[in-house]
């Protein structure tokens, strides 16, 4: 309970509080999906519960240890910077086995496409598109206009209908033409 310890107690206390309900089953460490929210720090691609919960285990330690041996001021900011190092060597490891997150459909807006049907409708149409990884799926389109849209035609995902789960086309000359 003193100085610097004592700044990173509660949220050391925090920290195993949180991990003890996730590890009871009561919350998801990954619950808000930022893999990347800390990422201008080089701590992202992982959910962000891991790395601030490893900031704050390794300040509350190196500060702790630190004010043995340093006076307090520079056992702070030698722990602050022995914890983000430490932190970001086993973020950047982690990261290396952590799955990718997998692409939504919403992801796939803006992409080009192959129809892959006959022909696209206001009620029918699928088409074949290419994920960020190179594979590739088949997703419900449809369209709006009179277009000549049948199997071969390169065409563009403009927008998602969640409802309906498919995506609204344009043929992709016609999406690139300049006004």
């Amino acid at each position: 309970m003193s100085f610097p310890a004592v700044l990173f107690t509660p949220l050391l206390i925090i920290v195993i509080a949180f991990w003890a309900v996730v590890i009871a089953g009561g919350a998801d460490p990954d619950a808000d999906g930022s893999g990347d929210l800390l990422g201008f720090a080089g701590l992202g691609g992982v959910p962000v519960s891991v790395p601030i919960s490893l900031l704050v285990v390794f300040a509350w330690f190196g500060s702790l240890a630190g004010a043995v041996f340093l006076p307090a001021w520079i056992a702070l900011v030698a722990a602050l910077a022995v914890a983000w190092l430490t932190t970001w060597l086993i973020v950047v490891l982690i990261g290396r086995w952590w799955p990718a997150r997998p692409e939504s459909r919403a992801d796939f807006v803006g992409r080009t496409c192959v129809i892959r049907t006959g022909r696209v409708t206001p009620t029918f149409g699928q088409a074949e598109v290419r994920a960020e990884d190179g594979s590739s799926a088949i997703v419900q389109v449809r369209q709006t206009g009179a277009d000549d849209l049948h199997a071969g035609t390169v065409a563009v995902l403009y927008d998602f209908d969640p409802e309906g789960e498919f995506f609204w086309v344009v043929p992709a000359d016609i999406a690139t033409k300049e006004h």
